[in-house]
C-alpha cells in the first residue's frame, strides 16, 4: 500500500466489528467495490479498509485475519478488551491513513455506492463532514424509533447541533477534522461528540438522506439499557467540555 498516495487522495473505511463473523467478508467486498468505483470516477486514488475487532467472542478475528492475509488493502486491529463503539472507533481513527475517512458499521446500514453522492456533496458544498441520515426508520422497531427521536431532540436542544440522525453510522470526513479534535467517548456518545466538536472547531457539516437497511445478521446492542446508561453518563461527563467550544 502506497502510504503517500493514501495520505494525499486516499479513502480509509473504518469499520468496528463485534461478533461479525457472518457479515464482515461481505462488508469488505462491498467497500472494495465502492472504492474501485470512486477510483474510476477520479474521486480517490487509493483506499484501505481498517477493521477494528472489539474483542469478539466468535470467529470474527479469524475471518478478519484471513481477509488481511489475502487483501493488502485490509488492515485489522484488535481491542484486547471490549471497548464498545467509542473506544473502538477511536482506535480505528488512530490507524486511518487516508485523506478522507468513512465510518460505517459492519452490517452495511446503507448502500456504499452512496459514497458517490457523499463525495460530490463534499466537493460542491466545500464540506468537511458529510453525515448521512435515514430517509425511513420504520425497519428499526418502535422502541429504537422512540429512543432515537428522544436522543436526537436532546442533543439538538442541549448543544444546538442541527443534525437529523446523530448516531447513524454513515459519516465521511476529511482527515483534518480528526487531526483537529480530541475525542473522549468510549460509548455511543462518540457520534454526537464527533459532530459537535467538528462544528465548534469551524468545520462545515452537510447532510443527505439514504435508504436504510436494518441488520439481518448478528445482534444490535444499541438499544440495550447498558448502552443507553453509558451514553447518558458520557453526555453528562463530556457535555460541559463541549459547552466550552464556540457554537
Amino acid at each position: 500500500m502506497n502510504e503517500a498516495l493514501l495520505q494525499k487522495r486516499g479513502l480509509t473505511f473504518v469499520i468496528p466489528a463485534y461478533n461479525e463473523e457472518r457479515s464482515i467478508a461481505r462488508t469488505v467486498e462491498a467497500a472494495r467495490e465502492a472504492a474501485s468505483d470512486l477510483i474510476e470516477l477520479d474521486e480517490i486514488d487509493a483506499f484501505e479498509i481498517v477493521i477494528v475487532d472489539d474483542a469478539s467472542t466468535d470467529r470474527t478475528a479469524e475471518v478478519c485475519a484471513d481477509l488481511a492475509e489475502h487483501d493488502p488493502e485490509v488492515v485489522v486491529v484488535h481491542n484486547e478488551t471490549n471497548r464498545t463503539l467509542g473506544g473502538t472507533l477511536r482506535h480505528g481513527f488512530e490507524h486511518a491513513r487516508g485523506n478522507w475517512v468513512l465510518y460505517t458499521d459492519a452490517d452495511l446500514p446503507f448502500d456504499l455506492w452512496e459514497l458517490r453522492t457523499a463525495f460530490r456533496l463534499m466537493r460542491t458544498y466545500d464540506a468537511d463532514v458529510v453525515a448521512a441520515f435515514r430517509l425511513s426508520r420504520t425497519g428499526e422497531g418502535l422502541r429504537r424509533l422512540v429512543y432515537s427521536h428522544v436522543y436526537n431532540t436532546l442533543v439538538r436542544l442541549r448543544f444546538g447541533l442541527r443534525v437529523r440522525d446523530v448516531n447513524f453510522a454513515g459519516k465521511l470526513m476529511t482527515r483534518e477534522v480528526l487531526e483537529s479534535i480530541t475525542l473522549r467517548s468510549e460509548g455511543s456518545f462518540i457520534d454526537a461528540e464527533l459532530l459537535i466538536r467538528a462544528e465548534r472547531a469551524g468545520f462545515r457539516i452537510v447532510q443527505f438522506g439514504v435508504d436504510y437497511f436494518p441488520r439481518t445478521r448478528g445482534t444490535s446492542t444499541l438499544s440495550s439499557w447498558g448502552v443507553i446508561r453509558t451514553l447518558l453518563s458520557e453526555l453528562r461527563r463530556i457535555g460541559p467540555d463541549l459547552d466550552r467550544g464556540t457554537p
